[in-house]
């Protein structure tokens, strides 16, 4: 089985259907400590620092990997905390591609 680290995000451009809420569920179970949304449309975790510079030095380096996959979260950053959604806005819920972005930032997270 590939890691979900050494994969790619590959564009979507829409009309490719979300994965259905056992495939997300087994897409998981990949990652640490990632939540799951009801519906299984996204993905979220809460990465906890000592400060904001650390905080912020971390979404930092989240947006070089976004940038790098052409696969962008939504990110909370304030003192000490940084959340992260993932979805996939072309297939309207979770694509593979917010499983692989989310195991390269739990390969940066201390």
């Amino acid at each position: 089985m590939t890691n979900l680290t050494d994969k790619k995000c590959v564009p979507c451009e829409g009309g490719v259907p979300p994965l259905s809420h056992g495939e997300a569920e087994k897409l998981l179970g990949e990652l640490h400590e990632w939540k799951i949304r009801e519906d299984a449309k996204q993905i979220s975790k809460e990465f906890t620092f000592k400060n904001f510079v650390e905080a912020l030095a971390f979404a930092n380096k989240v947006g070089e990997i976004a940038e790098e996959e052409g696969h962008h979260p939504d990110m909370h950053v304030s003192w000490g905390r940084v959340g992260i959604d993932l979805s996939t806005h072309a297939a309207h819920g979770l694509s593979e591609n917010d499983f692989i972005l989310a195991a390269k930032i739990d390969a940066l997270s201390p």
